[in-house]
């Protein structure tokens, strides 16, 4: 680590104590970009890195609503709005109870660079609530989600702020925050995406994180003349990005045979077919069930309870050749990193934001293998609802053949920015440092040409 970085680093901690994902975030990107500080003088001149990991605006509020016995319930609310050179902040919303500040902070600042390497003009933003959505009934989450709205939506806006769904914000939550903020503004405007395909959502958003990641996949094999036929593929998470992920992987022949959730996980040596995902999403999706059930249901799958505390995590600890860690940060340890490896896998695309430590991304990368870090391979989401704002604004909707299309050739982009960086900067084949790098230039340079803002 350079002088600069460890510096840099260190007056970060200072000043942002207690927040490890948000230093694990940042400090990820610097190694990266020491490479281009080097060559470029003026982006340290002119403070960009400074600039970058400071927050251009954080909104904290109280979202207080009344439970279905009458009891109030007393929320916290957030927005980060961290970086708008290239256009509107643009970033989901996360209702979680292990939402902090922290956490969004490391989710905003890694979207400013996932949305530039999009090729859309969208900046980084993020936010949330630390509001359980799980074992509410549909009446409580929408008095929360008009409460939150009451709010947020001063802060917000087509052409300020655009927020999205994220884990615990979907369909259902989108609507009742979308309604709020209509009867709020009086008007009818893309201010929100992954809105229902009826009143202005875009064909293609759900799948579109899930999707992107295995399409990522497909560009990182290209480059050894693979495809993804016949692989055995670990999928973790069981939400929204996991069940499009597997839904994509089955599509172009490979394999699923692992799907989680909070408490365990399953293995199925026989594959997750097409009529089993449709159980998991009636499960997950309409029922709010728990993964267990699936091994209930397919006699052949093991249920396996994760520990929480345990030194490692044993879904990845099974014969593959692709990982898509799709549930959330940090879920994969260097040990983790190492049973990957040792049981075949050479292909990982993150469908989750940072979902592995920094040692185990460096072993990754020490090994080389086909490594797609989150703010590339996860962006098709971001992409989708990009495409969704244009619609609205120009009041088209496009086909899902059309959206689909542009999906599959803003995630060729990405794949192709990764690689022309990472080479041009000495590193070839080190996605992580190809999509920091490429992220950050367009985002640095539209910096530099509007001054000291």
């Amino acid at each position: 680590m350079s002088d600069y970085v460890k510096g840099l680093m260190a007056d970060l901690k200072a000043k942002n104590p207690a927040e490890p994902e948000f230093h694990q975030a940042v400090q990820e990107v610097v190694e990266s970009l020491a490479l281009v500080l080097d060559r470029h003088p003026e982006y340290r001149a002119a403070k960009i890195v400074e600039r970058i990991i400071e927050p251009e605006r954080i909104i904290m509020f109280r979202v207080p609503w009344v439970d279905d016995q009458g009891e109030v319930r007393v929320n916290r609310g957030f927005r980060i709005e961290m970086n708008s050179a290239i256009g509107p902040y643009k970033g989901g919303l996360r209702f979680h109870p292990s939402v902090n500040l922290g956490i969004l902070k490391f989710l905003a600042f890694e979207q400013v660079f996932k949305n530039s390497l999009t090729t859309l003009p969208m900046g980084g933003g993020k936010g949330g609530s630390d509001f359980d959505p799980k074992g509410k009934s549909d009446i409580e989450v929408m008095r929360f989600c008009q409460s939150f709205m009451n709010e947020l939506f001063r802060h917000i806006g087509p052409n300020t702020d655009v927020p999205a769904g994220d884990i615990g914000v979907g369909g259902r939550e989108i609507g009742f925050l979308f309604g709020q903020y209509k009867k709020l503004r009086n008007e009818f405007t893309g201010v929100l995406t992954g809105k229902g395909i009826n009143w202005g959502g875009s064909l293609i958003r759900p799948e579109a994180t899930g999707y992107g990641a295995v399409y990522f996949a497909a560009e990182m094999l290209a480059t050894r003349n693979e495809t993804l036929k016949g692989k055995v593929c670990l999928v973790s998470g069981s939400g929204n990005v996991s069940q499009f992920t597997t839904e994509k992987l089955i599509q172009l022949g490979a394999k699923v045979v692992t799907l989680s959730d909070s408490s365990g996980y399953i293995y199925d040596e026989k594959g997750i077919d097409a009529e089993k995902l449709k159980f998991v999403m009636e499960l997950k999706n309409v029922k709010r069930g728990r993964i267990k059930e699936y091994a209930d249901k397919y006699k052949e799958a093991v249920y396996t309870q994760i520990d929480s505390d345990a030194a490692h995590n044993p879904l990845w600890d099974h014969r593959a050749q692709c990982a898509f860690p799709s549930a959330t940060q940090n879920e994969i340890n260097v040990k983790d990193a190492e049973n990957l490896l040792k049981n075949g896998v050479y292909v990982v695309s993150e469908g989750a934001n940072m979902p592995t430590t920094i040692e185990g991304v460096n072993l990754f990368l020490d090994k080389k293998i086909l490594y797609g870090p989150g703010k590339a391979a996860n962006a098709g989401g971001v992409s989708v609802s990009g495409l969704e704002m244009t619609q609205n604004g120009m009041r088209l909707p496009w086909s899902r053949e059309e959206v689909d299309q542009r999906l599959q050739g803003i995630m060729k982009s990405i794949h192709s920015t990764c690689v022309y960086y990472s080479d041009k900067f000495g590193t070839p084949g080190n996605y992580v440092n190809g999509a920091n790098i490429g992220g950050f230039i367009k985002v640095a340079d539209s910096m530099l040409d509007q001054g000291v803002v």
